[in-house]
């Protein structure tokens, strides 16, 4: 058989998997159902970065999804710039989305009207599980869409925290406390209204905690007690980027992680100064705390090679695909030969979606790309005679469903 015609099996057998959503930023339904929905939805979220950078001004943007302006007006907004983003992997989710959840093969002056039309008729409790359930065959997503998480068997709460750890004035800490309903004054008294959040939080469904892979200085007590001291006294207004603070603060929480079996989630990767977002950031913390879990968000896209040998060095290190396939199937799929090369197959997990409410009906086309990814990557090592098909299948369920229900210790 040729390589298409394993492809085509395996993916045929693929989009029949149930599967975990290992990232997404979904609040309740009624964040979607409460607003109009049309054709503009498709190109929201991700894609503002490709319209952005095409030329579109800011303000031409937010006009997109300003429903003052009629949809036409809006339609002529994106019309002008889509030509030059529609081959790209973020816009192509949309597309995906079109045809697959309403049937409309492509998005065009023809379309736009009838589509923005069946999407709102679809706008109505229930849209999630019509989309992510029915379309997609998602048992249930990890999301950090807010504190109200409304479905919680379809939506499995990851707390961000770090808001927690990466303080710069007394404010800021005393604001955080007062959400916990607490007072705080020592660096201890902090540290344990915090944990009781976490006991609180898991108490209503909370499976991990979200933190960012950051050029932290070395733990440093005394000079963490001295920044607090400092900020409580008034002496100090605001401590400096990566503060002896943030990293002590970081530490005990990591141990809270452990303490309570919540898997720590860690942004590596692209946004912004992605130099700062680099995985090799957290190395120190991986080894200090080797028994808790963390879950590697983005391959730390671009630095991909390097995420991997961190997956392949350390046990408690898992690593997540999610938001990858979008942003290039091409270095996804490298990054996904090198793990196939490098790490235990029990170690990755293949999907999130990594969306916004607004943005809901997209998971279905990124999706499809990460299965149509993995297949292609499955089908190489087939052809090559590395393993058979039912060897790739079992690869295969592994990334989508396995993997994440181990180390997020679920029950479904």
């Amino acid at each position: 058989m040729s390589i298409s015609d394993i492809k085509a099996a395996l993916l045929t057998a693929i989009r029949d998997f149930e599967i975990i959503d290992c990232h997404e930023h979904l609040g309740p339904e009624e964040e979607r159902t409460s607003e109009p929905v049309d054709v503009l939805n498709l190109f929201g979220h991700y894609t503002r970065t490709d319209l952005i950078t095409a030329g579109m001004s800011e303000a031409d943007f937010q006009r997109l999804h300003d429903h003052n302006y009629p949809l036409e007006f809006r339609w002529r907004l994106l019309q002008r710039y889509l030509p030059e983003i529609r081959f790209g992997s973020y816009a192509r989710a949309g597309f995906i989305a079109a045809r697959e959840l309403y049937g409309f093969d492509d998005i065009n002056d023809d379309t736009y009207e009838a589509l923005s039309a069946a999407m709102q008729e679809r706008n109505q409790p229930g849209v999630y599980r019509w989309i992510l359930r029915e379309k997609c065959k998602i048992r249930c997503c990890f999301t950090q869409g807010g504190n109200d998480y409304g479905d919680r068997d379809l939506l499995l709460a990851v707390m961000r925290v770090l808001h927690v750890h990466h303080v710069h004035t007394w404010e800021a800490i005393q604001n955080n406390a007062a959400s916990w309903g607490a007072k705080v004054h020592t660096l201890e008294d902090y540290l344990e209204a915090f944990e009781q959040a976490v006991v609180a939080g898991k108490q209503r469904g909370v499976v991990g905690l979200k933190i960012h892979a950051n050029p932290y200085t070395d733990p440093d007590y005394p000079e963490a007690v001295a920044g607090w001291e400092g900020l409580r006294a008034g002496r100090i207004e605001r401590l400096p980027q990566w503060h002896p603070l943030h990293t002590y603060v970081l530490d005990r929480m990591l141990e809270m992680a452990a303490r309570h079996d919540l898997i720590v989630a860690t942004h590596s990767g692209l946004w912004g100064d992605f130099r700062q977002l680099e995985a090799v950031h957290m190395i120190p913390f991986f080894m200090r705390h080797p028994q808790t879990r963390f879950d590697l968000y983005h391959l730390s896209f671009p630095q991909m090679q390097e995420a991997t040998i961190i997956g392949k060095n350390f046990a408690n290190v898992w690593l997540n695909l999610c938001w990858t396939h979008i942003m290039s199937p091409t270095l996804t799929k490298e990054g996904m030969r090198l793990i196939l090369d490098f790490v235990p197959v029990n170690k990755v997990f293949a999907f999130g979606g990594d969306y916004m409410s607004r943005a809901v009906d997209k998971v279905i086309g990124h999706l499809r790309m990460a299965q149509e990814n993995l297949a292609e990557v499955l089908a190489e090592r087939v052809h090559a005679g590395l393993m058979t098909e039912d060897q790739a299948l079992e690869v295969a369920r592994k990334w989508f469903w396995d993997n994440p229900k181990e180390a997020y210790r679920l029950e479904v």
